[in-house]
């Protein structure tokens, strides 16, 4: 363990120059055109076998993409930014995907590591006690800020690829490290299943950092995450002289306004937890006209995959109900999902013993109860079960300088070496494991 302790320490330097750049050019979900070329390169330099764009994402199960007109300017903007156009034509049209391969030539299972790349649709704190505003590295492109820490997240994986490369005669099997685009919003996740990613995986690892977990904590098998369906929805009525002739409109502002109290009224479920939310409402275009249209943002979430689709079955029909009482036409556009999914227990056992032994941590639990969120990793932790394989959700508790999704967000860098160290660890021993396929 002193030479995978020895590869890391001298990593570190390298991992904070990535974090730091991959934060200064923060990128959106399926615009990390920049931050895409970029680890092309570090795993091709490496002797990784890449998969790329296209050849990784299902174009058909890409959730809330971006319109045409910005994919094209936020291409632009990235080339301007130092993207590496060897690399920039594989995910052009916003295919910001990666699976890198390493096969040791010896028998054993397929391990799959998934990462993010994506940031936040947020503008990142220019105050001067923001420490990567002090030290010269916050996100240089307004509305874009990894307040999440996917640049870690990032990190991490070309942290993991190189020691995994560095000691390739240590280890048996096949390695695959998944770098997804568009978290946020749990939008990414599924195209890349689409694709059959992860259809070979036999054991597979996703990652967090932070979480609200403390510093020196591991979290073994998070399994505290919503199923979650993300909607927008498009009423259309008929405008109209509010004053004149109020009576030749079809107030489409009207229809969403009773669609939202309506699907407020919709979150007990007795299967368990149940959440909805109108989080967006835009309307109209004038005082003294009958709106002919409305826009809302949606979502759903559900305890588990059966509560949700419950939620949103219910949801649909509210929607439809609102759009019916006022006659306007309704379009429902599908902008993220993800499932819940409860993690593998051999799987969990194994990195808790190899978390132990390591002694790199205060603590070291198998699940934490945390705040409701969601995370469309599980789509890929989902598809490997369906395959016979073994999965879980691994969260590095770590100190914040603010909580998740703030634009004072950051993170101790320090992390990143002990998730490479714990990752790299099962890699190594996965042999070990007991457990079955």
């Amino acid at each position: 363990m002193k030479t995978l302790s020895d590869h890391v320490s001298a990593l570190m330097p390298q991992m904070q120059r990535w974090r730091r750049d991959f934060h200064h050019y923060a990128e959106s979900g399926w615009l990390e055109f920049r931050t895409a070329t970029h680890v092309a390169e570090v795993l091709h330099n490496l002797g990784y076998q890449l998969r790329l764009g296209r050849e990784v994402i299902d174009a058909g199960a890409r959730m809330g993409v971006p319109s045409a007109d910005v994919i094209k300017q936020q291409e632009a903007r990235a080339l301007e930014q130092g993207a590496l156009p060897q690399w920039l034509s594989h995910f052009s049209g916003g295919f910001c995907g990666i699976v890198a391969t390493l096969e040791t030539g010896r028998p054993g299972p397929v391990m799959g590591f998934r990462v993010d790349m994506d940031a936040l649709d947020l503008n990142e704190s220019q105050a001067a006690d923001h420490p990567p505003q002090r030290e010269g590295f916050a996100s240089c492109n307004p509305g874009m800020m990894h307040a999440c820490g996917h640049d870690g997240h990032t990190t991490i994986g070309l942290g993991v690829a190189s020691v995994l490369m560095a000691m390739k005669d240590r280890l048996s099997g096949t390695f695959k490290l998944i770098f997804q685009p568009a978290e946020e919003g749990v939008r990414g996740a599924k195209a890349m299943v689409g694709a059959g990613v992860v259809d070979d995986v036999d054991l597979f690892t996703a990652i967090h950092l932070g979480t609200g977990v403390p510093a020196g904590e591991l979290v073994c098998g998070s399994d505290s995450f919503l199923a979650t369906t993300k909607l927008d929805v498009s009423f259309t009525g008929v405008g109209a002289h509010a004053g004149g002739r109020p009576e030749e409109g079809r107030n489409a502002l009207l229809a969403a306004a009773q669609a939202t109290l309506a699907l407020h009224g919709l979150t007990q479920h007795s299967g368990g937890v149940a959440r909805v939310n109108v989080g967006v409402l835009q309307a109209g275009t004038g005082r003294n006209v009958v709106a002919d249209c409305a826009l809302m943002k949606v979502e759903t979430r559900g305890a588990s995959n059966e509560v949700n689709d419950d939620i949103y079955q219910q949801a649909l029909r509210v929607i439809a109900g609102a759009a019916a009482m006022y006659g306007v036409d309704y379009e429902v556009k599908l902008m993220g999902a993800a499932r819940s999914c409860t993690p593998t227990q051999p799987w969990v056992d194994f990195i808790h013993q190899q978390a132990d032994a390591l002694g790199l941590f205060q603590s070291v639990v198998d699940r934490k109860p945390q705040a409701a969120g969601s995370e469309d990793a599980t789509y890929m932790m989902e598809r490997v079960k369906q395959h016979g394989g073994q999965a879980s959700y691994v969260i590095f508790g770590c100190e914040l300088a603010a909580g998740h999704h703030n634009a004072k967000f950051d993170f101790d860098e320090q992390v990143m070496a002990t998730a490479v160290t714990l990752l790299s660890t099962l890699a190594l021993n996965q042999t070990d494991f007991g457990g079955t396929r």
